[in-house]
């Protein structure tokens, strides 16, 4: 399956992974819950029954080289998308399901990857492919909607995306360090060049040759800003919807060092899932968002280099990648590949 991905998006991913990295902790088993967080920030306050940092499996994806890395969960009806960055594989499952069925099989419409997934307030479900752009999929016919592609030749890296109230959708590109946008009137439209929106190279802390910058993206709830984090540097970026301004947004009590996927809560908690060092940190976020403060940091082999991770009320489902079991990270055999289930 890792064959069919291009050379020069597998070799990206792992540079970008283990760029400045410490060595991941021996993944547990799968299945293996752990009871408490090995680590967590002295000021953070004694965890709620709700949020106790538990990890456990919440259901399995068949296949033997599945290396998932995005997520989504449908707001109408929480039934789970996860997507294959091996083969471009979309699985999903329906509430109380202990194993994924395939929903997208690998290859769909020429998909190479499946990086960053949504589904929309209308039941779309949104697939980026790192190699390309994006596609929209109606969920109950499985039928694409609508499909865009990067414009112009060079390096690219589709990672995640976010959809705002209005159904704008902001998408982050790792290598080329900008947000493209696609809008309900060119979604309707079916297809088309995927531009960018907002160019962040000069904005951002210079980097390594060849490493990743921007990653995890999501919107506030009132689609007023964007928040996207620059994996290597640590740094968290605001951009305001309104007048395009970029800022960085203050982070107290840490930084967001290889962080991945991101998940804002209407409740301005924002998460965060750190790849290689096996760790998910729980923020507060400003009204304004331009301050976010640690309130919370577990660190578990058992996560097995999380990758994104989608929060909804009781738990936080997190994929577990295993990128360093003969993935992009490096050679090895693979455990089962499972979501897990964290109340956190």
């Amino acid at each position: 399956m890792l064959k069919k991905i291009l050379p020069a998006t597998f070799l990206a991913l792992t540079t970008a992974l283990t760029l400045g990295a410490i060595p991941a902790a021996q993944a547990a088993p799968a299945a293996a819950p752990t009871s408490a967080p090995t680590s967590a920030p002295t000021s953070a306050p004694a965890a709620s029954p709700a949020f106790d940092g538990r990890v456990s499996t919440a259901f399995a994806l068949p296949g033997e080289k599945v290396y998932p890395e995005g997520i989504a969960t449908d707001p109408r009806n929480d039934t789970v998308y996860v997507g294959s960055y091996a083969d471009g594989t979309v699985y999903r499952a329906r509430p109380g399901q202990r194993t994924a069925e395939v929903f997208l099989p690998a290859g769909t419409d020429g998909r190479h990857t499946a990086n960053g997934l949504r589904v929309d307030a209308r039941g779309r479900l949104w697939v980026t492919d790192s190699t390309s752009g994006v596609s929209v999929y109606d969920t109950a016919s499985r039928r694409r909607l609508a499909h865009f592609e990067v414009a112009g030749a060079g390096g690219l890296f589709v990672n995640d995306l976010a959809i705002t109230p209005d159904g704008t959708a902001y998408l982050t590109d790792s290598i080329r360090s900008v947000i493209y946008r696609v809008t309900p009137a060119q979604l309707a439209a079916g297809s088309g060049a995927l531009l960018p929106a907002y160019d962040l190279s000069g904005h951002l802390t210079p980097s390594p040759a060849g490493s990743f910058a921007l990653n995890g993206i999501v919107s506030d709830p009132a689609g007023r800003f964007l928040l996207a984090v620059d994996m290597t540097a640590g740094d968290l970026h605001r951009i305001d919807l309104r007048t395009g301004a970029m800022s960085r947004v203050a982070l107290r009590g840490g930084d967001l060092t290889h962080a991945d996927g991101l998940d804002l809560a209407p409740d301005g908690t924002l998460r965060a899932a750190h790849n290689t060092t096996n760790t998910l940190t729980r923020w507060r976020l400003s009204p304004d968002g331009t301050r976010a403060r640690l309130i919370r940091t577990i660190t578990d082999p058992s996560l097995q280099i999380p990758t994104t991770l989608s929060h909804t009320p009781g738990r936080t489902l997190v994929v577990r990648s295993q990128f360093d079991k003969g993935g992009p990270m490096g050679p090895g055999t693979p455990a089962s590949f499972t979501i897990a289930s964290v109340c956190f």
